[in-house]
């Protein structure tokens, strides 16, 4: 296995040699999820060696680090003092990871602590955009659900002013999704999600996958719960053609607020979330209801 990686890898730098820059999406899928695992691996390296120079290579310059607390530290804030995973190296951890055009999401867990690696293709290479830390609870929660039933933020309206096309309709579809999710219409919210979709939240004591969170929707209709989403506070969205990250503040009607970090994928024509992992800022004071 180890052999075959590494040839994978050699067969990477050579046509990254042979074809120009603009050509690098041809590079079969294999191949560029091997280089990103390649890369994620050797940031853990010089994370665990507390190797400044090293990191600096492999950060993107919009990048951000968000721990298990919900602190959130820019890429200056980071080199200026390195923090380390809450997972440390990942030794005995095989991390699992997904390649969607320019855009590479490498996740990896222990117990109840999850991380989310979002890697993006520059011309120099692949760089981290995102890291994403969630601890979940060790209890399921007893909430059911928000409590509120109207949604004007972000059903209706956002405090975000979309850039281009994608934005428009990625906004236009987490609209669509987020007025399913009050409506305890599952059916509505379904289609803008990938199947491959997970949420990982520090509200939740497990992943949650599409399945299930379908099962939730519908257990809510039951039971009459108010489920309206946390309002957004502010976003920024980083569009790589076929995927988009989005990261945002969200403040729940009651609690702590939330950093969130979305990965949306264009699929058959349809922007779709594909990744979501939710931390509650804790330094920051909770909202009453």
């Amino acid at each position: 296995m180890k052999r075959s990686i590494l040839a994978l890898l050699a067969v990477a730098v050579l046509l990254g040699a042979m074809v120009p820059a603009a050509s690098a999406k041809a590079l079969p899928a294999a191949v560029e999820d091997q280089a990103v695992l390649q890369a994620d691996h050797a940031l853990l390296q010089a994370l665990a060696k507390a190797d400044k120079p090293a990191v600096d290579k492999l950060l993107d310059p919009d990048f951000t680090w968000t721990d298990s607390a919900g602190k959130t530290q820019t890429r200056a804030d980071v080199l200026q003092a390195l923090p380390q995973p809450g997972l440390g190296d990942e030794s005995g951890i095989v991390p699992q990871e997904r390649t969607y055009g320019d855009v590479g999401a490498v996740t990896a867990e222990r117990g109840k602590v999850h991380a989310l690696r979002l890697w993006v293709k520059r011309p120099a290479g692949w760089r981290a955009l995102v890291y994403h830390e969630v601890t979940q609870l060790a209890e399921p929660s007893k909430s059911a659900g928000t409590g509120v039933n109207e949604c004007e933020n972000p059903c209706k309206t956002v405090p975000y002013a979309p850039q281009n096309d994608a934005e428009r309709a990625i906004i236009s579809s987490w609209q669509a999704l987020e007025t399913g999710v009050t409506a305890h219409d599952s059916a509505a919210w379904a289609p803008h999600i990938a199947e491959e979709f997970v949420q990982v939240s520090s509200s939740s004591d497990h992943p949650i996958n599409k399945a299930g969170r379908i099962a939730t929707l519908d257990k809510q209709k039951q039971l009459g719960v108010g489920s309206a989403p946390a309002p957004l506070v502010s976003a920024r969205m980083f569009d790589f053609g076929e995927a988009v990250v989005m990261t945002c503040l969200h403040q729940p009607h009651s609690g702590k607020p939330v950093h969130v970090t979305r990965l949306w994928v264009k699929q058959n024509g349809q922007w779709v979330i594909s990744i979501s992992y939710q931390t509650a800022i804790q330094a920051a004071p909770a909202k009453t209801p």
